[in-house]
């Protein structure tokens, strides 16, 4: 079967090896004339950042590029981005590389225009509204990673380093206007990266499946997410240059940022905050923490997750399910818990606060109360 295709969900998508190549005729689909393509320091200088920069260039749109991004990216970030942004005269972002790179990206093209400060838009209650939408530049989103599912989302997660403490910041026009998903661009990914990312995709897809509000669609997309990655994750790490399993890891991360539109739940509000705290790497922190949170939402989940075992093939219904998980982060070499991951120390009641104000707290199928979640942190040391 051939991995390549045009799709439009949630956005349009220019799926399958190669598709680079259309970078320029992307950009000019949607507008943008001078972009600045937006990357980090690591993907700054490699062969897939310097190739798609001479494609840009000799399709007349020049080569300007901004990478001093975070591995949680910053509001100071922001701020550096949009005076690279205002002065070079851009008309929009090609936001390039993995949910940092690309959360990055999606809020310069957000805030391009804007006049209020980014933390003006935090995903709570109707603040999207203060947004200017004709302040917002187009957006074309290459996903160099197969996990966050960025390219497809329609908020960026950045840092409040003054406050320590993550936010995330939506506007329907922070969707990306077309999206490059070219699994060849993940061929290099490193061992530890593929993994990592890899468990960010199964984590979005399991809460999304897991969560009790009503949206069937995603919640069918959600269960092939993660047929997907346990099928295909082990071989795109045991085999970078496995293309067949890099593709299907691209689709199940923007199949996972797409469920979720039905809700979040304790593996991200915990994460998030550690990563705040601690600069954790996000889909790692997912994945430490998830087997905990799997027991932790038993009583509300168990009859969901034998479904989920079934159609996943794996044996024993949800107790299999749970020991999949940990079979998993065994053979990607995950941390055991966070303490592993250099949480040492950690201020359990600021992380208990910061976690339970988290917005993918709503979504998750327990009740998380100062008490529970606390123990939960707890149980995950």
């Amino acid at each position: 079967m051939q991995l390549i295709g045009n799709w439009n969900y949630p956005t349009p998508i220019r799926f399958g090896a190669g598709r680079i190549s259309e970078i320029v005729d992307a950009c000019q689909t949607v507008g943008i004339n001078r972009p600045l393509l937006v990357t980090d320091i690591g993907l700054r200088d490699l062969p897939i950042t310097v190739a798609t920069l001479d494609l840009l260039e000799q399709g007349g749109l020049g080569r300007s590029i901004f990478s001093n991004v975070d591995m949680n990216p910053t509001g100071k970030n922001v701020d550096e981005g949009l005076a690279v942004y205002r002065d070079g005269g851009h008309d929009g972002v090609i936001a390039f590389g993995g949910g940092s790179a690309l959360d990055l990206g999606k809020a310069l093209a957000f805030m391009s225009r804007q006049t209020r400060p980014v933390w003006d838009f935090e995903d709570v209650g109707d603040w999207w509204t203060r947004a200017d939408p004709d302040g917002i530049d187009p957006i074309v989103a290459v996903p160099t990673t197969a996990g966050t599912g960025s390219e497809v989302g329609r908020a960026s997660v950045l840092t409040n380093s003054d406050t320590r403490e993550k936010k995330i910041i939506f506007h329907p026009k922070i969707l990306p206007s077309v999206v490059i998903c070219d699994p060849e661009l993940t061929v290099g990914m490193p061992g530890f990266i593929t993994a990592g990312t890899g468990m960010d995709a199964f984590a979005h897809c399991l809460e999304a499946y897991c969560s009790p509000h009503y949206h069937p669609m995603s919640q069918g997309i959600a269960l092939e997410g993660m047929r997907l990655v346990n099928e295909y994750l082990p071989r795109a790490f045991e085999n970078g240059t496995d293309l067949e399993a890099r593709a299907h890891m691209m689709s199940a991360a923007a199949m996972g940022a797409t469920a979720f539109q039905k809700g979040l739940g304790a593996i991200h509000a915990l994460s998030h905050p550690v990563g705040a705290v601690f600069n954790t790497h996000h889909g790692t922190t997912n994945a430490v923490v998830m087997q905990n949170v799997l027991t932790f939402n038993r009583s509300a989940v168990e009859s969901r997750l034998d479904q989920a075992a079934a159609y996943l093939g794996i044996a024993g219904g949800y107790e299999g399910f749970h020991a999949r998980v940990g079979e998993l982060n065994k053979v990607f070499q995950i941390p055991a818990n966070l303490t592993q991951l250099g949480v040492v120390s950690p201020d359990l009641d600021a992380l208990t606060a910061s976690a339970l104000a988290d917005p993918s707290t709503g979504g998750n199928p327990v009740v998380m109360t100062a008490e529970n979640t606390r123990a939960l942190l707890e149980a995950c040391l």
